[in-house]
């Protein structure tokens, strides 16, 4: 384990999960620090500043979620939660409460890394994100409001671009439909439709193949991701 990799504060009451995790992200340069309960966490977190959070739901003195909320209070570092709880409810509450991602138990090594070099990228991003976005063949420039598609402009509707430039300005991390909605509709908007078209409208203008997307995927009952690169 290197001295000077990024810091995580890995949440989690089960011992072995927790060295599953600290053998994982050791063996990858990262430091980490552990709590197995929401008083640890909330009393290791202010002193160490952690980089990222790997946030348990289920833990013995307290929810993940509540625990989430207050982390978001006074703390910009992405919060990933590891959870048994698949249902689609709980990552919407999960991601509204603040949380920047969700993996459901059990995930695999490599995702797990993968989406924590997500999180670390999209936090060193000013705080309005990159000014110009680039995914596969689309370009997006935030601040011309110019989209190109392999070179060729793309005309939106001003509705279409306040929801690219939303999914932008957060590549890599999933939007729940009410943050979309709050974002581009207003904070009385409750039709998770209006989300649905426009994303269907932005898909046939900007994928190969709008039935099979490759850049504005769907996290299913909760809301959209624009993937932050291609493969």
């Amino acid at each position: 384990m290197t001295g000077g990799g990024p810091l995580v504060l890995v949440v989690e009451d089960e011992a072995p999960v927790r060295r599953f995790l600290r053998a994982a992200l050791a063996a990858h340069g990262y430091r980490i620090e552990e709590a197995g309960t929401v008083a640890e966490a909330e009393q290791l977190a202010p002193g160490h500043n952690p980089d990222v959070f790997l946030l348990d739901l289920g833990l013995p003195d307290g929810d993940g979620i509540d625990l989430a909320r207050r982390l978001r209070e006074w703390t910009r570092a992405p919060i990933i939660v590891l959870s048994a709880r698949g249902r689609e409810e709980d990552k919407v509450t999960a991601l509204d409460a603040g949380a920047d991602d969700y993996l459901t138990k059990p995930f695999g090594v490599n995702e797990l890394l993968a989406r924590v070099r997500v999180a670390l990228r999209h936090a060193q991003a000013p705080p309005d994100g990159p000014p110009v976005v680039e995914v596969g063949p689309l370009r997006i420039d935030l601040a011309r409001r110019e989209i190109t598609r392999s070179g060729a402009e793309v005309r939106l509707t001003p509705t279409e671009y306040r929801v690219l430039a939303m999914l932008a300005r957060n590549a890599g991390k999933v939007l729940t439909h009410r943050q979309i909605l709050r974002e581009v509709w207003g904070p009385n908007a409750t039709e998770a439709h209006y989300v649905r078209v426009q994303v269907a409208e932005l898909r046939k203008k900007l994928e190969d193949e709008p039935a099979r997307p490759r850049l504005l995927m769907t996290e299913p009952g909760v809301g959209y991701r624009l993937r932050d690169r291609v493969d």
